[in-house]
C-alpha cells in the first residue's frame, strides 16, 4: 500500500514484496535464529523511487561475500527441512532491486539497505 502512489507496475510490486519478504525472513532465520528479536523496517519515497532499510540486531553475517553467493546458507538443518534457508535470500534481494547496500557486523546485526526506481 505504501508504494501505490508511485503506481508501480505488477512486475515491480512483485519484486518489492520480494525484496522485503527476503530480508525479513533472513533476519528472523539467521539473524535470531528463529528465537525472538527486534526487526526495523524504514521506508522512504523519494521522487520515482523508494528507499527500503531492514535492521536487525541480531548474530550478524561474518563473510558477506560468501553469503552472497547462491545456494550458501547458514539455517540449521530444521530450518532447510521446513522449506526456509535455501541460500536465496540475498541473491534474489540484488536481484530485485536497483541498488543494494548491505553492512553487517558480528554480534551486532545487519542492516540492508535496497532501493527499488518506478518507471
Amino acid at each position: 500500500a505504501y508504494i501505490t502512489r508511485l503506481n508501480p507496475t505488477l512486475e515491480e510490486l512483485s519484486d518489492v514484496k520480494t525484496a522485503v519478504s527476503e530480508a525479513v525472513t533472513n533476519a528472523v532465520i539467521h539473524g535470531y535464529e528463529s528465537g525472538p528479536g527486534r526487526i526495523f523496517m524504514t521506508c522512504n519515497i523519494h521522487n520515482n523511487e523508494v528507499e527500503i532499510e531492514i535492521e536487525d540486531f541480531g548474530v550478524g553475517i561474518a563473510d558477506i561475500n560468501k553469503a552472497m553467493q547462491p545456494g550458501f546458507s547458514s539455517a540449521p538443518e530444521e530450518i532447510r527441512d521446513l522449506g526456509f534457508g535455501a541460500g536465496m535470500g540475498l541473491p534474489n534481494m540484488l536481484k530485485n532491486t536497483d541498488e543494494f547496500d548491505i553492512k553487517s557486523t558480528v554480534g551486532v546485526g545487519t542492516d540492508i539497505t535496497m532501493v527499488v526506481r518506478f518507471k
